[in-house]
């Protein structure tokens, strides 16, 4: 197994990925596309690097966010500092067996390590927008809106966040205690806009 990620041009990489799935329907020209170089001969280096990029930028305006089953977000993977920069994470057994289905099932395919945005440098963004869909994301989704901030459950950091929108269908909102609530926040918060 190399320690090296997957090159921008690999399908299965997040840059393909997020160029076939998102930039390639929107206004938004692939120029204006930037990840991190996975393929880097200095990982430690490319996270430093690429986390510099975004501060040289000016920020990140919307950060869009999924929810890993296990409460992650980016690749940021229970226990991960809540105040963390882009870096090297080791993913774990549970994210790599879910990503399998898109090598092929080749398990040795599938990458042990990958380069993140870290917590601290998606809190810093002006707009989070997470997205989870599926009753199996509804514990996660629970644990981060519900429960008390907490490296176990990364993504319950964007409680934190100052400006965190969840998006959820109603499978991923069935655990949630408090639904009835958030719907009726929701409608008068729409009301006001």
């Amino acid at each position: 197994m190399s320690t090296r990620g997957l090159p921008a041009g690999h399908p299965q990489s997040y840059h393909s990925t997020i160029r076939r799935e998102f930039v390639d329907h929107v206004d938004l020209p692939p120029t204006r596309l930037h990840t991190p170089k996975g393929d880097a001969a200095d990982l430690v280096a490319e996270a430093s690097r690429y986390d510099a990029s975004i501060r040289e930028a000016g920020g990140i305006d919307v950060q869009l966010l999924g929810l890993g089953a296990n409460g992650h977000i980016g690749f940021n993977e229970p226990t991960s500092s809540l105040r963390s920069r882009t870096r090297v994470k080791t993913l774990s057994g549970t994210t790599r067996a879910a990503n399998a289905r898109f090598f092929q099932g080749d398990d040795e395919e599938v990458p042990k390590l990958c380069l993140t945005q870290g917590l601290g440098t998606i809190c810093e963004s002006g707009q989070g927008v997470l997205v989870a869909l599926g009753e199996t994301k509804a514990a996660a989704v629970q644990a981060m809106v519900e429960g008390p901030v907490s490296a176990f459950c990364p993504a319950s950091v964007l409680q934190l966040h100052p400006r965190a929108v969840v998006v959820l269908d109603p499978g991923a909102a069935a655990h949630l205690t408090m639904l009835e609530y958030y719907r009726e926040a929701q409608a008068l918060d729409d009301e006001l806009q």
